[in-house]
């Protein structure tokens, strides 16, 4: 899956487009190498995002096409939060 649609799925962020602008401004990181909005990931794989003055780090639990609010944080477990 792309990590921006992943990002979307997983409620990191909110908007497919947000996230995507997230990738373009060097923003997000998988496995510590930065990442671009068609990037895949794996399950074990961490994404580290920063936002304005916070960041977030978590490795990818399970890879779900879509899903509901309330099983979208069973796709990823939060290492690091900053902020």
């Amino acid at each position: 899956m792309r990590v921006d649609k992943f990002l979307k799925n997983s409620r990191l962020i909110k908007r497919r487009t947000v996230a995507k602008e997230a990738c373009d401004q060097g923003r997000v990181f998988v496995n510590e190498k930065p990442a671009k909005a068609g990037t895949e990931i794996n399950v074990n794989d961490i994404i580290h995002i920063e936002f304005g003055n916070s960041s977030v780090s978590v490795k990818v639990l399970e890879i779900i096409d879509s899903c509901k609010k309330e099983a979208a944080t069973g796709m990823y477990e939060i290492i690091q939060q900053k902020g």
